[in-house]
C-alpha cells in the first residue's frame, strides 16, 4: 500500500473512532482531502486509493492542476479566500465554495455560474476567533448574509465552515467549534435547509467531529508537509 493510501485508511479508521465515541455514525461525516501545493500526480494517487473530493485553497494553483486530472471525476471544493476578481473562473471550475463571507462575493459567484452547471454549492464562512487576520462574516452579521444569498440563483446554500484559532489551547478550540455549531443550529431553526457543518483539520479535526462536524478539511495528515510556498499566497500575504 503506498504512502498516501496508508494515510488515507488511517484517517478514515480516525473518523470512525472519533465518531463512535461521539455517539455518530462515521457516514455523517464526509472527508474533504486539501491539496494545496501538493501536485496533480499525488492527488491522483489519493484518487486511486478511493478519495473523490478534494479541495483547493488558491485558484492559480488549482487550474493549473485540474487539466491533469481531468479525465477523473473529481468534485472541487475551493475553500481559500475569494478575490472579486476571480469569481469567475472560481464559478466556472468548482462545485462547491466554503469560504463566502459577504454579499459581494456570492453576488459574483451567482452571475458568473453558468445556467448550464448545477447550482454552486455554498458554505458561509463565518470568523468564530474574532481576529482581524481571518477571512469570515462576524457572527452577529451571519443571519442578514444568509438571508442575501438563499435569495440568489445559480448558489445553493448548504452549510457553514469556519477556521478557528491555531492554538493547543483545547477548551478554546471547542468553545469556538461549539459556536458555529450553535450559529448552525439556529440557522436551521430559523428554516434554513442546511446540512454541511465544515470544520476540522488535521490537528484539530477529533474535536471538530465532537462538536458537530459534517465535513472535514484535512491534507497533512494525507499528503505530508506541505511542500513549497506558490506565488498566488506570497502575494496574498503581502496584500495583508
Amino acid at each position: 500500500m503506498t504512502t498516501i493510501a496508508s494515510r488515507l485508511q488511517a484517517v478514515n479508521a480516525r473518523i470512525a473512532r472519533v465518531a463512535q465515541s461521539a455517539d455518530r455514525q462515521a457516514d455523517e461525516i464526509t472527508l474533504l482531502v486539501a491539496s494545496k501545493t501538493h501536485p496533480a500526480e499525488r492527488v491522483r494517487e489519493a484518487w486511486l486509493a478511493g478519495q473523490t473530493i478534494f479541495g483547493e485553497n488558491y485558484l492559480q494553483e488549482a487550474l493549473a492542476k485540474m487539466p491533469a486530472l481531468a479525465d477523473l471525476p473529481i468534485e472541487w471544493h475551493f475553500i481559500g479566500p475569494i478575490q472579486s476578481n476571480k469569481t469567475k473562473r472560481i464559478a466556472e471550475n468548482f462545485s462547491w465554495v466554503h469560504s463566502v463571507d459577504r454579499a459581494k462575493i456570492a453576488d459574483r459567484l451567482s452571475k458568473d455560474r453558468s445556467e448550464s452547471l448545477p447550482p454552486l454549492q455554498i458554505c458561509l464562512q463565518v470568523n468564530v476567533s474574532g481576529e482581524a487576520s481571518k477571512s469570515g462574516v462576524p457572527p452577529e452579521e451571519l443571519a442578514h448574509l444568509a438571508a442575501h444569498v438563499v435569495r440568489l440563483p445559480h448558489l445553493k446554500l448548504r452549510g457553514l465552515m469556519a477556521v478557528p484559532e491555531l492554538t493547543t489551547a483545547t477548551a478554546l478550540q471547542r468553545s469556538q467549534f461549539h459556536m458555529l455549531w450553535e450559529l448552525f443550529d439556529r440557522l436551521k431553526q430559523d428554516g434554513y435547509e442546511l446540512d454541511t457543518l465544515s470544520m476540522g483539520m488535521s490537528e484539530d479535526m477529533d474535536i471538530a467531529i465532537a462538536e458537530g462536524a459534517t465535513m472535514v478539511r484535512v491534507g497533512t495528515a494525507i499528503f505530508g508537509p506541505r511542500r513549497y510556498p506558490i506565488p498566488e499566497e506570497i502575494a496574498a500575504r503581502a496584500a495583508r
